[in-house]
């Protein structure tokens, strides 16, 4: 048994049991694949995978428990990797860091340039994902720490915080009539077409909710993945803006006017999180000091207490 059948198990899964995709992924062949398959299955004297002639269709019982014990022991030679870093290599390395656009534009820039600042020797890798995409990463160990207002908090493998909280605000274009509505009601949006986030992103299902809780439609004839979008439609007269409070900039977007809302919709809560059992470098518990002083590395480790990981 070697490390890279042990790889080839957890890629299989990851790639629907398309062993080229397999492969391709691992920089070998198809037939070095199925090989390490073959030669692993004799030596457990079990077979791994359900098969229909030569393609593979998924785990057998013993496969599927396989893969909890592979993903445990590849995490834990990762770690091992990352703890030898932290002492040959303390200050220097790679973080990657994976939110949402509404997170990478408007809440961690400054975070960022101070933490480039305290570790210049450091590779930071900023990718912008989807929620749901953000915890495949994390789980899949492609990312160090995810940002993100939804789906986080819900996976049992990830330790999640919270990192700040926020609301929702409408934009309109200066003079619209919902600048002399006082106080402003969802039944007056509601005569308005609106242009918001994709559901699923940056509190959507807030806005929503607070529409049919109060039996109301809301007419939102475009929705974007970002406020930056929905900013430029509302500009151009296509609706009113719901977006997100932050994401309004008074001396960039002159042309808008921000209506706050707090009463209207619920709040949001955004959350930093990190694999259970993944090992972190000094400096990525710094990244999260930098995003909130609350979340120091003892707070963070206090978190993550039914991990593996032993303190250093």
């Amino acid at each position: 048994m070697n490390f890279q059948q042990l790889r080839i198990i957890r890629e299989a899964v990851r790639c629907n049991f398309n062993l080229t995709e397999v492969g391709n992924a691992l920089f070998t062949s198809q037939s070095g694949v199925s090989k390490h398959i073959k030669d692993l299955e004799d030596e457990l004297g079990v077979e791994l995978f359900v098969r229909k002639g030569k393609r593979l269709l998924g785990l057998t019982d013993p496969g599927r428990d396989l893969l909890e014990i592979v993903e445990r022991v590849l995490l834990d030679a990762n770690n091992i990797k990352n703890l030898v870093e932290q002492y040959s290599k303390r200050d220097e390395g790679q973080l990657t860091v994976v939110a949402t656009h509404t997170q990478a534009r408007y809440s961690l820039p400054k975070v960022i340039t101070e933490f480039k600042k305290a570790f210049p020797k450091v590779h930071l890798k900023l990718h912008q994902a989807g929620p749901n995409e953000i915890v495949s990463l994390l789980l899949n160990g492609e990312a160090d720490i995810g940002v993100a207002t939804e789906a986080l908090s819900d996976v049992t493998r990830l330790d999640s915080f919270p990192y700040y909280s926020w609301h929702h605000a409408v934009i309109v274009p200066v003079g619209h009539p919902l600048e002399r509505v006082q106080p402003l009601t969802l039944q007056a949006l509601a005569e308005y077409p609106i242009v918001t986030y994709h559901e699923g992103l940056t509190g959507r299902a807030k806005i929503d909710q607070a529409f049919a809780d109060a039996h109301l439609t809301a007419d939102i004839v475009m929705s974007a993945l970002d406020a930056d979008v929905i900013k430029t439609y509302v500009e151009l007269g296509m609706g009113i803006g719901i977006i997100a409070s932050m994401a309004f900039n008074p001396a960039k977007d002159t042309e808008l006017r921000l209506l706050p809302c707090e009463h209207l919709f619920s709040t949001n809560t955004t959350y930093i999180a990190l694999r259970r059992g993944h090992y972190l470098r000094s400096f990525a518990y710094r990244f999260i000091e930098l995003c909130s002083p609350k979340l120091d590395e003892a707070t963070i480790r206090a978190g993550v207490s039914q991990s593996d990981i032993s303190p250093r």
